[in-house]
C-alpha cells in the first residue's frame, strides 16, 4: 500500500529562524492522526507546508507518490477558526456547495444535485436546520461543523484539520470526532492539530509529537508516554507533573 503522506528531511523557517526541522513520516490510509507539541513547537506551520500553503526550505512531499499540484482535489482543509472571515456574506448551505467546485472543473456552476449533497452534508453534521443561516450568525462550534460539512461535500481522500476543537462546545466536539472516526474507519486519511492531551488518545489513533524536530510518531499508546512526552515539553514542569513525569 503506497503511503498517503509522505514527508522526507523537511525544513521550514520563518524570517531566518528554522520553525521545523528535518522532519520525516509517512502516513497510512485508515489513520486518525493528531500533531501534538509545545505552543510554538511548529505544528500550524508543519500541517500548512504539508498543503504548500508556506514555503518550505528543502524537502520532499508527496500524496500517494503525487505532488499537492497533482492531487490537490483529493485533499480537504479546514482552516483555523481565526484564519476565516466570518463577515462575508454568505449562507450556510452555499458554505458546503463550496466544497463541491473541486470536483466541477473550470467555469462550470453548481447543479441542483450538488446542493442536494451539500444539504446531506449538512445533515450528517446536524447543522440542516441552519442552511439559510448567515455563516457569521452562528456559535463556534455551529461554524466547526459547517466548515466540515464543507470538507466532507468535497469527497476527498485526505482530510487536513488546524485546531478545529478551539471555541468550540462539547456536543460540536463530540459530533465532529465521531464524523472523524467514520472517515477513518471507512479508509480516509485524517491529520489534526490539537492542544488538549487530555483527549489525545481518545480521539487519535496516531499521533506526531514535535518540538520543532519530529519528537516521536507511531500508536498513540507508545507515543503518549510519560517519557516520550518529557522530551519535548521538558521546560513545562507544572504540566508533565499533571501527567506523571519525574522532573
Amino acid at each position: 500500500m503506497s503511503s498517503a503522506v509522505s514527508v522526507q528531511n523537511l525544513h521550514v523557517s520563518y524570517y531566518g529562524n528554522e520553525a521545523v526541522r528535518n522532519v520525516s513520516f509517512s502516513l497510512y490510509p485508515g489513520n486518525l492522526v493528531g500533531i501534538i507539541g509545545p505552543n510554538g513547537a511548529g505544528k500550524s506551520t508543519l500541517l500548512k507546508a504539508l498543503l504548500d500553503l508556506v514555503p518550505r526550505d528543502r524537502g520532499e512531499i508527496s500524496f500517494f507518490d503525487q505532488s499537492i499540484k497533482a492531487i490537490r482535489k483529493r485533499i480537504a482543509y479546514v482552516p483555523q477558526r481565526n484564519d476565516i472571515d466570518w463577515n462575508f456574506p454568505i449562507s450556510v448551505l452555499d458554505t458546503v456547495v463550496l466544497g463541491t467546485y473541486p470536483g466541477l472543473g473550470w467555469f462550470r456552476k453548481p447543479k441542483k444535485s450538488h446542493k442536494e449533497w451539500a444539504l446531506h452534508c449538512l445533515r450528517e453534521v446536524g447543522m440542516d436546520a441552519l442552511s439559510h443561516r448567515q455563516i457569521g450568525e452562528l456559535s463556534g462550534g455551529q461554524q466547526q461543523r459547517v466548515f466540515l460539512a464543507r470538507a466532507l461535500a468535497q469527497q476527498p481522500d485526505i482530510f487536513f484539520l488546524d485546531e478545529p476543537f478551539v471555541g468550540v462546545d462539547a456536543a460540536s466536539e463530540e459530533t465532529i470526532v465521531s464524523i472523524l472516526k467514520q472517515q477513518k474507519d471507512s479508509g480516509k486519511t485524517i491529520v489534526v492539530v490539537h492542544h488538549d492531551l487530555s483527549k489525545a488518545t481518545d480521539y487519535f489513533n496516531q499521533l506526531i509529537l514535535i518540538n520543532r524536530e519530529l519528537v516521536s510518531f507511531g500508536e498513540a499508546r507508545e507515543v503518549f508516554r510519560p517519557e516520550v512526552l518529557a522530551k519535548a515539553y521538558s521546560g513545562e514542569f507544572s504540566f508533565l507533573k499533571e501527567l506523571g513525569v519525574s522532573v
